[in-house]
């Protein structure tokens, strides 16, 4: 039983750290000012370019960017769940929590981009953001309940 215990102590340190290392990571994405931003997300364009050849061609780094936004936060919404999942065996009865905080991550996120020189903060940005919290905790919860229903059977 104690060997159970420091098993769940183990995980929920974990999770919680990689929850704060990620939003850390977000937020000094946010920092940056307008031309490193730009900077990065045409190293990322150039590289699918090259990974992707001609199919990569109507790449543009709007959606390059779009979508690094939506990325980020589907992955955030995947540590949500799993800090939830170290603390209760029913997490859909506490969904409300990691989408709740995924909405505060996309806010805070956008809210620091206006003190970040040359960026803006954009509403539509913060959709996106919330839009990947969603199908991020809803993908881990979807997962999670493939990996129950495997081990019962």
């Amino acid at each position: 039983m104690h060997t159970n215990q420091n098993h769940k102590t183990n995980y929920r340190i974990i999770t919680v750290l990689l929850l704060i290392l990620w939003v850390a990571f977000i937020f000094s994405n946010s920092m940056d000012n307008a031309d490193a931003s730009t900077l990065k997300s045409g190293a990322v364009l150039a590289l699918l370019r090259r990974i992707l050849g001609s199919e990569g061609a109507a790449l543009t780094e709007f959606i390059v960017r779009k979508t690094a936004h939506f990325t980020e936060f589907a992955i955030e919404g995947i540590l949500l769940l799993s800090v939830v999942k170290g603390y209760t065996m029913r997490p859909l009865r506490f969904l409300g929590w990691p989408l709740l905080a995924g909405l505060m991550t996309a806010l805070t996120d956008e809210t620091i981009q206006l003190f970040s020189l040359g960026r803006s903060s954009q509403v539509t940005d913060v959709w996106i953001d919330f839009a990947g919290v969603v199908t991020g905790t809803l993908l881990a919860f979807l997962v999670q309940a493939i990996v129950r229903r495997c081990k019962k059977s």
